[in-house]
């Protein structure tokens, strides 16, 4: 497949697009407001962040690595523009990769939510490093209030904690207009989440296809790292009448 092809495959009848990676896609360069305007600068970038020393298993804490990051970053900044002028937050930032991607794509404001304690440091120093100005809370997803523009988020997959997925969504659906979220890729998967997501008053609009690259962040790993494959779902609130 050519890189720079953004043809799109629909799964059945009425079925969200599916995209495959958006690797080649070239930036343009006179986009203003961005401190980034090239998806590999912005990626060389967030390769310098630090992972939290002691990620949590019983909170699926699995890292995005920085070429996963800038893809999502890419896809709703410059593809969508869902980034720029907006305010975003991130729903288990763990490190804050995308909320730092989405203060270095010129967003708004960025708010950084983490229930663990450890990965809220990082997250911290992450941003004071790369100069950006993001606001972390250490506290569950449930301490968020108020309205977003836009909500990035790395989510539980629901491998360990049945429902943790559905949980961020509900979530994220209530504090913004648009969601991006990353689930596992598979075709039951995709026909749960976009029942799921309308039961939840969202509406599936598109999928991209990432891969994502665990390293070997656990006792039980074996590998020096893990191919993921995975979809990253843009997912639009539904308005009701009275909105």
């Amino acid at each position: 497949m050519n890189d720079d092809s953004q043809q799109t495959a629909d799964l059945r009848p009425g079925a969200a697009s599916i995209h495959p990676r958006l690797a080649g896609t070239p930036v343009k360069e006179d986009t203003p407001g961005l401190r980034i305007r090239r998806k590999r600068h912005l990626e060389i970038v967030l390769s310098r962040l630090s992972l939290p020393p002691r990620p949590k298993l019983k909170w699926e804490s699995y890292p995005l690595d920085s070429e996963s990051a800038a893809e999502v970053a890419y896809i709703a900044g410059w593809v969508n523009d869902d980034i720029r002028g907006k305010s975003v937050i991130d729903l288990g930032c763990g490190s804050g990769i995308l909320a730092v991607s989405a203060a270095l794509l010129g967003a708004r404001e960025v708010v950084g939510v983490d229930i663990d304690a450890d990965a809220i440091k990082v997250a911290r120093a992450n941003a004071e490093a790369v100069g950006v100005n993001v606001e972390f809370i250490t506290g569950d997803i449930e301490c968020v209030h108020g309205r977003f523009d836009t909500t990035l988020m790395n989510p539980p997959f629901g491998s360990w904690r049945s429902g943790a997925d559905v949980k961020f969504l509900k979530k994220a659906l209530e504090v913004s207009d648009v969601v991006y979220s990353i689930h596992k890729r598979s075709s039951p998967v995709r026909r749960f989440l976009k029942q799921k997501i309308k039961e939840l008053g969202g509406e599936v609009h598109s999928a991209y296809e990432v891969d994502i690259i665990i390293p070997r962040i656990y006792k039980f790993h074996r590998k020096r790292r893990y191919l993921v494959r995975t979809d990253l779902y843009r997912i639009l609130k539904v308005k009701s009448v009275n909105d």
